[in-house]
């Protein structure tokens, strides 16, 4: 949690520390700090000494997140937007076998974190001697016009016309993401009655489903426009919460759950590609930091709210609840595309 807290202030301020430094050297040291924010942990003999490592980590992932979405939103079409995010999908499935393997050694846990450290310390140094290829990739120009980008506070950031309704969908469909990924397999053991080794396959399908997802929208996007891929996602998401209301089959069920990443994968590189389009490139920062942090919000608040509804009512009201956030980001969408069509920036 506290980590979350940490990464949503850095979103918050990400605009103006890119400013700054320019994207290039916000990528490779928050890369590093975050390395270093690993290494730590990995030598932590207390859980307050933890909270302390989670502070760079979070300032860490929080910056280089909005720093690399606008800047690929600006500079690459949406194929590469959608393959950017297909590989965080990867890493996801990828990560906990490293771990996993590292922890049954000899190393133990304090091993896995330094192997962390060391993966994410060699991407850094890649990243830092990288540099002056950012300035030959897209120019000077680039690197002038992110110095002179307009740094919003929040609420003007907010009252821009749709900024605060993309915002809240970045609340609403990536609560689908954290809460499948937190509490699929807690649903499978204690709901559909399957054994904790199979269920834990449930989470490995679901984020299996969101980079396969990822990686055909960008294979997508070179025929269909963002909005027409966010349709069909859409649609796939809502078949397999549908499904996972009335499956009663513990397969079906498993299949719902690759269906829900399939379907929300697309979600979060579509929409963080088309902020400069609604928004402007002047300010497209300042915005995608922002929907970083209601991103953020939401890995607070969805996982611990879902745990309380589980305790209280059993874990029998996953579906429902994820149902629930399934129709606030279709009414959400609906509601930005109007504002966007009144104002004259809705992209087609």
């Amino acid at each position: 949690r506290r980590l979350s807290i940490v990464r949503m202030t850095s979103s918050m301020n990400s605009a103006r520390i890119i400013s700054r430094l320019g994207t290039g050297k916000v990528t490779a040291f928050s890369t590093l700090l975050t390395a270093a924010a690993l290494l730590g942990f990995s030598f932590s003999g207390s859980f307050w000494f933890m909270c302390l490592m989670a502070i760079p980590l979070g300032l860490g992932a929080g910056c280089v997140d909005s720093a690399l979405n606008n800047y690929v939103s600006i500079h690459y079409n949406a194929t590469v937007m959608s393959f950017l995010h297909c590989f965080y999908g990867v890493g996801v499935m990828v990560s906990p076998y490293i771990m996993s393997v590292v922890i049954n050694s000899a190393v133990g846990w304090r091993g896995g974190y330094r192997t962390a450290s060391l993966i994410q310390a060699l991407i850094g140094s890649i990243l830092l001697l990288a540099l002056p290829l950012w300035k030959k990739a897209h120019g000077e120009e680039s690197i002038q016009a992110e110095k002179k980008m307009k740094v919003l506070p929040i609420s003007q950031t907010l009252r821009i016309p749709g900024a605060l309704m993309t915002c809240l969908l970045f609340l609403t469909f990536c609560e689908i993401e954290v809460i499948c990924g937190g509490w699929s397999a807690t649903y499978m053991v204690e709901a559909k009655h399957m054994p904790a080794n199979l269920a834990a396959r449930a989470t490995m399908y679901f984020y299996l489903g969101m980079a396969l997802g990822r990686f055909l929208s960008g294979v997508a996007a070179k025929k269909l426009t963002p909005w027409q891929i966010i349709f069909i996602s859409m649609g796939i998401l809502g078949v397999s919460q549908m499904t996972l209301l009335v499956s009663g089959n513990n397969v079906l069920t498993m299949a719902a759950l690759l269906m829900t990443g399939l379907g929300v994968g697309p979600l979060y590189p579509n929409f963080n590609y088309m902020t400069p389009l609604h928004f402007g490139k002047d300010v497209s920062q300042s915005v995608m930091g922002m929907q970083m942090t209601f991103a953020s919000i939401g890995t607070i608040a969805a996982p611990a709210l879902c745990g309380v509804l589980g305790q209280l009512l059993g874990m029998g009201i996953f579906p429902a609840y994820l149902m629930i956030f399934y129709v606030l980001t279709a009414v959400g969408i609906i509601a930005l595309r109007r504002t966007l069509r009144q104002v004259g920036r809705l992209q087609q």
